[in-house]
């Protein structure tokens, strides 16, 4: 069971790995597989609280990631997302939710959704809806976890 957390500051993801009293206890999401303290002064953020703005209603962050990889093949991004221009970046995400809000998902907003979305693949996670099933199961059992 893992809970997938984005720090407000810090690059990358990171798994949460044990709970102290004053903080979390966090591992990066990448070979280094470093473990550091995350504490409640922090914003953390855990990824199945994150959706992305449409036009009617919110989509959550899984199927948005979900979608990305059936149009990536569960494979690395294939646009240059850190160099890609306002336009491109648009272009790419339109194809992979036609109904996002343009008002209210500026660049910086995709390119840590495809930032996101590499680091996951990266690391073996492809099957988004059951990465976030299990944190929300998760989140169930013991409501005290954030």
């Amino acid at each position: 069971m893992e809970t997938i957390l984005s720090i407000a500051g810090k690059p990358g993801l990171f798994r949460l790995v044990s709970q102290g009293k004053m903080n979390l206890i966090v591992e990066t999401l990448d070979e280094a597989k470093k473990r550091m303290p995350a504490f409640g002064t922090e914003r953390i953020t855990s990824l199945g609280d994150i959706a992305m703005f449409t036009d009617s209603e919110d989509i959550p962050l899984w199927k948005v990631l979900k979608n990305v990889g059936e149009k990536e093949q569960s494979k690395a991004c294939s646009l240059g997302y850190k160099k890609a221009s306002s336009k491109e970046l648009h272009t790419y995400f339109a194809e992979v939710l036609p109904d996002y809000d343009r008002d209210r998902v500026h660049d910086g907003d995709i390119r840590k959704l495809l930032q996101w979305y590499d680091i996951l693949v990266k690391n073996g996670y492809t099957d988004f809806k059951e990465l976030f099933d299990r944190e929300e199961e998760e989140n169930e059992e013991n409501p005290d976890a954030e």
